[in-house]
């Protein structure tokens, strides 16, 4: 595999860093916000924009009299300063605050301080990309934390906002419902939209005129997901050999029971993703998996750990799990990212290798 980009982007931040020319850019966040998110690690700067998409080809398997409209949050290193990307729209925030229990004050998610430049252009050179799909119901604004850490490290990232499958704000200002909620609709129709939503929206990013396509190495390209995300990213690899690898963050797997997979795919679950443990799903996806893989818990989780709404649910003092909320979001951080260096850049991922005494909550199931 190539390492060349990535590589680029690191030593050339931490060279500047060190003769004191660039250091990593402030943001300007906004005035009392109702939480910030942690801050990154990585020696970058993070900007963040907005696109939206439509395939104009594919009816919308919710609202069938519409084409198949996305958004799709982009983040990326940058040089630049200036303003915070906003979490959510004061209209998502009130409709995901109601989904989740009302447990804060309906604009709680819109005042979420973000550590991402909005509108920012992204560094110079090829970026390896890491594609993102929510759980369902979720905003995609919920993958944020690791999406900014991502950055950081020199990725960059898209996340897909699944329209009518959680409240999403388009261009327009239109705010659209969870419509799809309501109708309740099988993993399987799910699974198999969302994978060709991936896909669609890989294809729109590295087409020719597109303005994504220079800053995008569409050789090195990772799909992952929480949930029905996870599941989606499961079909995605088997669909498109465009994606070089995938991971599942907690999700069942809703795709066909014969379901091969040829590339590296990581499984991270919570505290009772044990094996053979409740979701038979994984067993099956696993025993046809070739290739690197690893089935990995972490103890003291709980469904919705490996998405900002660990530490949400910690500063609205509704802890979601066992485990503190920062630790939660910590630990997704460190895994994703060692996943996404260690199949975009050749890079060493002892995190992934077996227990190790920085991350104890960690068990090795399968390997």
């Amino acid at each position: 595999m190539q390492r060349s980009t990535r590589r680029t982007v690191l030593v050339a931040a931490a060279a500047a860093a060190a003769v004191g020319l660039g250091a990593v850019p402030a943001v300007a966040q906004p005035a009392d916000p109702s939480f910030t998110l942690a801050a990154p690690t990585g020696p970058s700067a993070v900007g963040s924009t907005v696109l939206q998409l439509t395939d104009e080809d594919r009816a919308d398997p919710w609202v069938p009299g519409e084409d198949r409209t996305l958004m799709v949050t982009m983040w990326y290193p940058t040089d630049e300063t200036g303003t915070a990307a906003p979490y959510l729209t004061p209209e998502e925030s009130a409709l995901f605050m109601g989904q989740v229990g009302n447990p804060g004050p309906d604009g709680y998610f819109a005042e979420v301080a973000t550590n991402a430049v909005a509108g920012a252009e992204p560094v110079r050179g090829r970026l390896p990309l890491v594609m993102l799909s929510p759980g369902w119901s979720f905003p995609r604004a919920t993958l944020t934390g690791l999406a900014e850490e991502l950055a950081s490290q020199g990725y960059a990232v898209a996340a897909v906002g699944h329209n009518y499958e959680a409240p999403i704000t388009l261009a327009d200002g239109t705010t659209n419902p969870c419509l799809a909620c309501e109708a309740n609709p099988d993993g399987p129709t799910v699974t198999a939209n969302r994978a060709a939503d991936l896909s669609f929206v890989l294809d729109e990013l590295t087409a020719r005129g597109s303005e994504w396509r220079r800053h995008l190495d569409a050789g090195r390209v990772v799909v992952g997901g929480h949930s029905m995300g996870g599941s989606a990213a499961h079909a995605a690899v088997q669909t498109d050999d465009r994606f070089a690898a995938g991971f599942n963050l907690d999700g069942s797997m809703h795709d066909d029971e014969d379901a091969p997979v040829d590339v590296p795919f990581l499984l991270l679950g919570n505290a009772s993703n044990a094996v053979p443990g409740v979701d038979e799903s994984w067993g099956n996806a696993w025993a046809q998996m070739g290739d690197w893989k690893r089935w990995i818990r972490a103890e003291q989780t709980t469904h919705s750990s490996f998405t900002d709404l660990a530490p949400f649910a910690k500063d609205l003092g509704v802890p979601l799990q066992e485990m503190d909320g920062d630790r939660a979001l910590e630990l997704t951080r460190a895994v994703v990212t060692a996943f996404a260096d260690q199949e975009l850049g050749c890079e060493d991922a002892p995190v992934l290798d077996g227990p190790t005494a920085e991350w104890p909550e960690l068990a090795f199931e399968m390997q």
